[in-house]
């Protein structure tokens, strides 16, 4: 039926399924590795996960309840964020599994481990990219009322960046080449960089005659 289907989520969406993780979509995956205080390597994607600024370059991801990624990195202040792509697709669904800390997820989805420079935490030799990361912040989140949610969000800053020269053309990152995926909601939709196009930003005011603004209506 025509019109538009409004709800607090509060009350509840009267739908099949929770429409907000389909509607802010596509997102990234953060495909985090880190290791513990006893060296053990765990290996898990995160969806809400981004960039959060360039200068310094900083990123986040949140995770449901404390979680191994989340408690290793309070205990060693360090994580890595691998690029998920397609070829990587399953390996990163299996990734997802709940297995024991002392069991390797990197081992479990067939992966091999490289070395990180400034980071204890191992990266993803297959991937296209990876970034290292040294924590800032891990801070639960709190709703409007300031009650508890039991989500945890994760700040990292960027110290180490990790690019395969496969995927450099002419000095920039091919995104299409890398193939990156990322989550569109639901119980398992996912979707990957196949085309882009390019857009401008328009001329800065200053560079703009005052004839060819709109009116202000003043």
């Amino acid at each position: 039926m025509p019109g538009i289907h409004f709800y607090e989520p509060r009350d509840g969406h009267r739908l099949p399924h929770c429409p907000l993780k389909a509607i802010v979509a596509p997102r990234p995956i953060g495909w985090i590795s880190t290791v513990d205080a006893a060296g053990h390597v765990n290996l898990a994607p995160y969806s809400f996960f981004n960039l959060v600024c360039e200068s310094p370059p900083i990123l986040y991801f949140a995770s449901k309840g404390v979680k191994d990624s989340v408690r290793n990195v309070r205990a060693t202040g360090e994580f890595v964020a691998n690029l998920a792509t397609r070829s990587l697709a399953d390996a990163m669904n299996t990734s997802s599994i709940s297995a024991p800390p002392e069991v390797s997820e990197m081992e479990l989805a067939g992966l091999a481990a490289e070395s990180c420079r400034l980071v204890k935490a191992p990266r993803v030799a297959s991937a296209p990219a990876a970034f290292e990361c040294k924590a800032i912040s891990v801070t639960e989140i709190h709703d409007a009322a300031g009650d508890p949610t039991n989500w945890f969000m994760v700040m990292g800053q960027i110290v180490g960046v990790h690019i395969n020269r496969q995927f450099l053309r002419d000095g920039l990152f091919d995104t299409v080449a890398a193939q990156a995926i990322a989550r569109c909601g639901y119980r398992g939709f996912y979707s990957g960089v196949a085309d882009m196009f390019e857009m401008r930003r328009p001329a800065e005011t200053s560079a703009v005659s005052k004839e060819a603004l709109p009116s202000s209506g003043r």
